[in-house]
């Protein structure tokens, strides 16, 4: 008995000794220099081009934030308190400035004090400016006058934004449509004190189904119960003046949309029963027509509970879809419905069908297309003219056809591979129309397509015009090639040539221009400056090389700055990335990295280390292939082999790295990639890996983009989890994870359980849970302390 104490005594040890007592520490001055900036601000453009707003937010949550009460339930993470999405990020500062003129306008009167704002909305005549204000009883409803800059709040801390924004303009800009909570509404239950009245049972009826795994998910009657009591509203009217009125009871209400004449709403509502087993957004739901009196016109779907879907990313559900209003017409509505069951497994000439039907909204409905593959968005233009997509996910194809609405004449207008960013034909431009709404711009028969522009020799952004008799092309305008990188942020006025722009090198912050696409004039409308100041001088350059297979990859090297070139300190190389994958090698090898993109660090990536005399490989591609009938993952681990070791190839063969000292590292998927990389390859000294999935049978219905499922290929299951090979993982490795990871299949417990796997196989790996994170990072001191934690990490297993 002595011998057995003792010996308990020993493992108790041993287990208490691999937990430590740490406190939130901070990373060395060259890396907090870096990490602690002032955010500058996002900017929004009013749609008569006529305002910018500049929104202000700290650079950073904080953990108490993050500690705020918080209910999952239904797929959502709600704060009671404020009745909106836990995550919802808040503003605390906005400017105004009128384009054209140099005033930037910063105070305000009748502004809420301590303000967290949020859902900044310029009213349809650009008048007035809405959002909400939140604060410990709720939150409300604000208008700000451009005219005089005066604020007003028009509703009681009230709103429920749980679901969707709390509020959206009509059409004359004097009211507005707000979900608020119903005064009679329900005390919150308590699942853990509440006394239960049976079992929670679930039912299969023999369906067969595929469903990825989800999180936050209703799991007994009292989260029904809390569900309801959060997400119901009552909808109602509020003018300019703060006078509301009631529009509808409490229901939980989860789409609005206003027909563009003004006169109608569409309003979708969720109803029982609920789902134990998928989220919120496919609980039964019913769209209803009212006008503005509130008078039911029309019940024009019912969607049934949607717990039984097809295989495949190119299935979908039967019934209607994509319910919306035709954008060009006063009150019609357009809607999709499969034509094959919604099974992309099944054979069938045609997938999908576009349809429109008009007021009283009793059909029949007009159909306007028929399509081979799946329904993928409609551009809408006038009688004549609208641009419907289609794509197919299998084949990674896209394809764009110029229909007639009035005959149903189709025409074949782009048919390419979706992830070929060469031969993007970029995004037709949209005007608004007299309604207000948006719609295909047309000018005889002719409208303009704006581009991203990427090539093989770089980014040139350019303004298109098409012909849509003859569906012929011609370049009006495409961005010269300089020291500046040029985006083309929005088309303003095509009739003058007008294009609203940004420009942006290495080391200059994006700033924004109103640019003359005829003269080439151009104009300044800010001044932000570069809050990275210590990256000024870092090398930065674009590296691209091949695979052994041939695939060309690229990434992006940085090299401390000072970096003498002559005489080439080998130095230790991080390298960071996050595999895609595609169905041919061309697109494969294609690259969207630009050395006159402006360098932006963040935790999510390495870039912080080039301070501390790392050499970074940022944004190495990772592609896996899987050309014609093979899928990509049939070979994921021996690609990803391949293009780590083509990328340590590239940069060791200019002579900057000393090769056994490698790191690598991601998140998510990226994290994944790097547990398989350390388990199969001795390229690396060390490995990060953030909030990862280990083991996929733990997501059995798919992951990523892999479609099939673990008893399709049990085997392809077994080898894509690195839990599976932990045996053979002897590489440090840090492994990170948010504590209430929120994103489908990167359950916490996937690194709880991958670390105890490796610790008890006696691998070097030390496990870091930060409190209260979701799948993205958000709070200064967790990512401060992560820093911390990624610096001691690699100065000990690659400096020293």
């Amino acid at each position: 008995m002595k011998k057995l104490f003792y010996g308990l005594l020993f493992v108790l040890s041993l287990q208490a000794s691999a937990q430590e007592r740490i406190t939130f520490q901070e990373p060395d001055p060259e890396i907090l220099a870096l990490a602690d900036f002032v955010r500058p601000p996002q900017i929004k453009i009013s749609s008569d081009k006529a305002w910018m707003l500049f929104t202000y937010r700290p650079t950073y949550k904080s953990l108490a934030e993050l500690g705020q009460e918080e209910m999952k339930l239904a797929g959502l993470r709600i704060n009671p308190r404020t009745n909106m999405e836990s995550s919802t990020i808040f503003f605390n500062k906005i400017a105004l400035k009128k384009i054209g003129q140099e005033i930037e306008y910063t105070s305000f009167e009748g502004m809420p004090k301590d303000a967290l704002l949020a859902h900044f909305v310029f009213s349809p005549d650009n008048k007035q400016l809405a959002f909400t204000n939140t604060n410990d009883s709720g939150t409300a409803l604000f208008v700000l006058e451009l005219a005089t800059r005066t604020a007003r709040q028009l509703t009681p801390y009230s709103l429920n934004a749980t679901l969707d924004a709390p509020f959206q303009w009509l059409r004359n800009s004097e009211r507005l449509l707000i979900t608020s909570l119903p005064k009679e509404k329900s005390a919150l239950l308590d699942p853990s004190k509440d006394l239960p009245t049976g079992p929670v049972v679930s039912t299969s009826d023999g369906q067969v189904s595929q469903l990825r795994t989800y999180q936050d998910l209703l799991k007994n009657p009292q989260d029904e119960a809390n569900f309801e009591t959060l997400v119901q509203s009552n909808l109602q009217f509020v003018d300019l003046h703060g006078t509301i009125t009631k529009f509808k009871d409490k229901a939980i209400y989860a789409g609005i949309s206003c027909s563009p004449n003004g006169e109608y709403l569409m309003v979708t509502t969720i109803t029982k029963p609920y789902s134990y087993i998928v989220p919120a957004s496919r609980f039964p739901q019913q769209t209803h027509i009212y006008d503005l009196s509130g008078k039911e016109i029309a019940l024009v779907n019912e969607v049934p509970l949607t717990e039984v879907m097809p295989k495949g990313f190119s299935s979908t559900r039967t019934g209607k879809r994509s319910l919306h209003w035709r954008s060009d017409q006063p009150a019609t509505l357009a809607y999709v419905e499969a034509l094959d069951g919604g099974d992309a497994n099944q054979p069938a000439e045609f997938r999908d069908a576009l349809y429109t039907v008009e007021y009283p909204y009793t059909g029949p409905s007009k159909l306007i297309f028929k399509m081979k593959d799946r329904y993928a968005g409609v551009v809408w233009g006038n009688e004549k003219y609208a641009l419907v997509n289609s794509h197919w996910y299998n084949t990674r194809n896209v394809k764009t056809f110029v229909v007639n609405p009035s005959s149903g004449e189709a025409r074949l207008l782009h048919d390419r591979n979706s992830q070929d960013v060469y031969h993007d034909p970029g995004t037709v431009y949209q005007e608004r129309n007299a309604f207000g709404t948006y719609t295909m711009f047309l000018e005889k028969d002719k409208t303009l397509f704006v581009g991203k522009g990427f090539t093989k020799e770089g980014e040139f952004p350019f303004v298109e015009e098409l012909d849509l008799r003859t569906l012929k092309k011609k370049r009006l305008y495409t961005a010269a090639a300089s020291e500046m990188q040029e985006r083309i942020e929005q088309l303003v006025n095509p009739k003058t040539g007008e294009l609203f722009i940004s420009l942006q090198s290495a080391t200059v912050y994006p700033n924004y221009f109103m640019k003359n696409m005829k003269s080439g004039k151009q104009v300044a409308l800010t001044a932000l400056e570069n809050p990275f100041k210590s990256l000024e001088k870092v090398h930065k350059e674009i590296l691209n090389y091949k695979r052994k297979d041939g695939v060309e990859l690229s990434g992006t090297l940085y090299l401390p700055a000072g970096y003498d070139f002559n005489k080439k300190e080998k130095l230790p190389l991080l390298m960071w990335a996050y595999p895609r994958e595609y169905k041919d090698k061309t697109t494969a090898g294609q690259s969207t990295a630009n050395p006159k993109e402006f360098t932006f660090p963040n935790y999510g990536s390495f870039i912080y280390w080039v301070s501390k005399g790392y050499a970074v490989l940022d944004n190495a591609a990772f592609p896996i292939v899987g050309e014609g009938k093979k899928e990509p993952n049939d070979t994921f681990i021996e690609q990803l082999v391949a293009n780590a070791e083509a990328a340590i190839n590239a940069v060791d063969q200019l002579g900057y790295i000393d090769r056994k000292r490698v790191a690598v590292g991601g998140h998510s998927y990226g994290a994944f990639m790097t547990a398989h990389l350390l388990s199969n390859s001795n390229l690396f000294a060390a490995g990060i890996a953030r909030s990862g999935a280990y083991n996929r049978t733990l997501t059995p219905f798919g992951f990523q983009s892999e479609q099939r499922n673990f008893w399709d290929n049990p085997k392809l299951y077994m080898t894509m989890s690195p839990f599976m090979s932990a045996d053979r993982m002897k590489t440090p490795l840090l492994l990170v994870h948010g504590g209430a990871d929120n994103n489908p299949g990167t359950f916490t417990l996937q690194t709880e359980r991958y670390f105890q796997a490796l610790k008890n196989l006696g691998a070097p790996v030390r496990m870091v849970i930060l409190p209260r994170e979701a799948h993205g990072y958000v709070a200064k001191e967790n990512i401060f302390h992560l820093l911390w934690e990624q610096d001691q990490f690699l100065e000990k297993y690659l400096k020293h």
